[in-house]
């Protein structure tokens, strides 16, 4: 069984004057899992993983790694790697002398950091490049170098600041997908930092996702994505729809939505008779076709079709609301402006939230 106390934060509060920017948050993590700290700009995320770094300290709360309190120990003293957003390798010295840096400073003789250097470098891909200077090296490269140089000391844990956010759309992908499967064969329990759902929710076991310095939900990539715990995750996290539905009888979970009566697993407490509340669907849980799961059909008209390559985007009006449909984009002609469809879903599909 995973012990989810190799990382732990308990209450971890930080304050800048008045300003509290984390709240008090707290969750604990096993070995060898990659987990993301997933929020938009100013909800806290960098501070958490500053404060783990150690660049930080905490107002309050604390951190443990291996059972070891950290909380108010030196950078140098935390036995962490961390890789910046800007790279942060030294211009003036070579490849092999950038990852080797670590090694250096801890003592490691020459042989020995040597023939880690080249292991390195053989993990990035890059072998024979220790002689190069990050200058003559394109971004995605000198990434793949400062992730070399935080892990190459045998860190217990691998913090990882957006470094990814500065790379072309291309190269992002790819060098998450790299970033991922180094972590796996050395088994180092990472913390990822990011505001790009897609790279989260790809390759991460769990999520932490953050809003104005609290804990929204913690979960695997497909418990945000497919049971999100509050409207926050809901919306921030992959596209979604929004319908109004009226209330009829709260008791047995009854609304009205496009004329057709729905029974939902829950409404909110309190919810009375003739109420609106707000439904939610991904747009590819909506489809013109019946499917098996499919119990429910609504009319609708097309409003607008977009191409986005292997999937096509529809905007429709239901029952006076526009939502987006995803479908596959498999050659056939798509449904033109103003055509009148059907509308197939699944009513497990639908979420109340609060």
């Amino acid at each position: 069984m995973t012990d989810e106390n190799f990382l732990r934060v308990d209450a971890l509060t930080k304050n800048y004057g008045a300003n509290t920017v984390v709240k008090g948050v707290s969750f604990g993590f096993g070995k060898g899992e990659f987990i993301s700290l997933l929020g938009p700009s100013g909800c806290g995320k960098t501070t958490i993983l500053r404060m783990i770094a150690g660049f930080e300290t905490p107002t309050s709360g604390t951190i443990t790694v291996d059972r070891q309190d950290i909380t108010h120990l030196k950078p140098n003293q935390r036995q962490l790697g961390m890789v910046f957003q800007a790279y942060a390798l030294f211009p003036n010295l070579t490849v092999g002398d950038n990852i080797g840096f670590g090694l250096k400073v801890s003592g490691v003789g020459r042989d020995e950091r040597r023939a880690r250097v080249e292991e390195m470098l053989k993990l990035i891909g890059l072998p024979g490049y220790e002689s190069r200077f990050p200058y003559e090296m394109s971004g995605g490269q000198q990434q793949r170098v400062a992730l070399a140089r935080a892990i190459a000391p045998k860190p217990r844990l691998l913090l990882l600041d957006e470094p990814l956010s500065a790379l072309d759309a291309k190269i992002r992908v790819s060098l998450r997908e790299e970033i991922r499967a180094i972590q796996r064969e050395l088994g180092i329990t990472t913390v990822f930092v990011t505001h790009d759902q897609e790279e989260a929710l790809s390759i991460s076991d769990r999520i932490v996702v953050m809003n104005a310095g609290n804990i929204e939900q913690i979960g695997s990539p497909h418990d945000i994505y497919n049971r999100p715990a509050t409207r926050f995750v809901a919306t921030f996290v992959g596209q979604l729809n929004t319908v109004p539905a009226t209330v009829q009888d709260p008791a047995n979970g009854h609304v009205v939505l496009g004329g057709q009566t729905l029974t939902l697993k829950a409404l909110p407490a309190g919810a009375k008779p003739g109420d609106t509340v707000s439904l939610t669907l991904r747009p590819e849980m909506l489809s013109l076709a019946a499917r098996p799961e499919t119990d429910l059909v609504l009319s609708a008209k097309i409003v607008d079709v977009s191409f986005l390559g292997s999937v096509v985007r529809l905007r429709v009006d239901l029952d006076g609301t526009i939502v987006s449909i995803d479908t596959f984009n498999n050659q056939a002609k798509p449904p033109e402006r103003g055509e009148a469809v059907n509308l197939h879903l699944a009513s497990r599909d639908l979420l109340v939230l609060s």
